[in-house]
């Protein structure tokens, strides 16, 4: 890349950090529409193309070489820059929208990477940090030791690893989180998966900016499931529903499944698969914490099974849920528990007709010790942040 600089006339306007980044509009559009809106792009008349050349001199976008990715998407890709741009003013909304009181930081009483110091002082441990040395305290401790027998100090003070007093430190601890986004059918409707992205960068921007040792990672699960790559995730959206019947029994090889996705209908919600790649990814991490945060509409209606006819594994679609998916499910949470993951369960829960999925989820939630929390999608980013933030919100078990 290849930088000129001249000198500064005084006429010259330096752009605001909000300038810098995408608009609301276009953010809004981008998240409601994904790869399509970038497609539109494309056929913009005249008239607005001096729009696009604009974005893509700012950096926001660029043109694919070839005018098609590798994915065979449309000629047009958001840059990294875009994609902070949007955590950026997500996070800013989100923000916006929250009650003053919630937007502090995850305190723990054990010391963290980030630390504030509070009242009191302790004697040092090995593997404190010397930063946090009390150097009154230290000298006090180290005179009071070495007195002679007149009772005045013995010069010069010479210090012991007993002297060593540590102020007491307040710190976050850090954490790794995997978020869930159900990219099943119905999560088009009421803007649900709209508030899911809108959440998922959102959290990336926040961790970047005030928890750097934590780590966010993203899995999306429909029939089967898949990580998300957090610059893909602007443009990822549920996936549309290819069959109506009324009852669906349907298996086939996993591996198959993931071979030639478009020969099965993708709009389940496989949250047994997503759930066991969330726990064999935070296997991964060396976080002290490690939490699942699932974003959903329903109970499962997918999971996987051994293959009873030999090697691998079958992937089964069951519409209306059934019990063996929901079960089956319930053991894969407790392997997450029984591991030390955290599970928290975000529920949307606009025009749910019956009781039955948000019973699973209070199952569920009763099983792990995990939380659960029913909210509408407008809630969801400011639920998601405030859980994160503070877990206030305490867990409720149904007797």
């Amino acid at each position: 890349m290849e930088h000129n600089y001249g000198e500064f006339d005084g006429e010259m306007r330096f752009l605001s950090p909000d300038e810098l980044f995408p608009s609301p509009k276009v953010m809004e559009f981008i998240l409601q529409y994904g790869q399509d809106a970038l497609d539109a792009m494309e056929n913009l008349d005249s008239d607005d193309a001096d729009f696009i050349e604009q974005m893509i001199a700012a950096g926001l976008l660029e043109l694919v070489e070839d005018g098609e990715d590798e994915d065979g998407n449309g000629k047009y890709r958001l840059t990294p820059k875009m994609v902070k741009g949007l955590q950026h003013r997500a996070l800013l909304e989100i923000f916006e929208g929250m009650r003053q009181g919630n937007k502090d930081g995850h305190p723990t009483t054990e010391p963290g990477r980030t630390t504030e110091r509070t009242d009191g002082t302790k004697p040092y441990e090995f593997g404190d940090p010397i930063s946090e040395i009390d150097l009154g305290a230290t000298l006090r401790n180290a005179v009071r030791r070495q007195r002679t027998d007149e009772g005045l100090p013995r010069l010069p003070i010479r210090l012991g690893w007993e002297d060593f007093e540590l102020h007491v430190t307040e710190g976050s601890a850090d954490c790794a989180t995997v978020m869930l986004i159900d990219q099943s059918g119905s999560m088009m409707r009421y803007g649900r998966f709209y508030q899911a992205k809108r959440v998922a960068l959102g959290m990336a921007a926040m961790l970047a900016g005030r928890f750097p040792q934590d780590t966010i990672d993203y899995i999306g699960f429909h029939s089967l499931a898949e990580r998300i790559d957090a610059r893909d995730l602007p443009l990822v959206m549920p996936k549309p529903v290819s069959i109506r019947d009324s009852q669906v029994r349907l298996r086939c090889p996993l591996d198959h499944a993931y071979a030639n996705p478009d020969g099965i209908p993708l709009h389940f919600t496989n949250l047994h698969l997503g759930m066991r790649m969330a726990r064999q990814l935070l296997a991964q991490r060396g976080a002290v914490n490690k939490q699942i945060f699932i974003i959903t509409d329903g109970q499962p209606t997918a999971h996987i099974e051994p293959n009873p006819a030999g090697e691998g594994e079958m992937l089964y679609l069951l519409y209306p849920p059934t019990e063996r998916s929901r079960d089956t499910t319930l053991r894969e949470a407790l392997r997450c528990q029984q591991q030390g993951i955290r599970l928290a369960t975000f529920a949307l829960i606009e025009d749910y007709w019956g009781m039955d999925w948000v019973g699973f989820v209070d199952r569920m939630t009763r099983l792990t010790r995990g939380m659960a929390y029913y909210c509408t999608s407008e809630d969801l980013s400011s639920t998601v942040i405030e859980s994160y933030l503070k877990g206030k919100k305490t867990k409720t078990f149904i007797h």
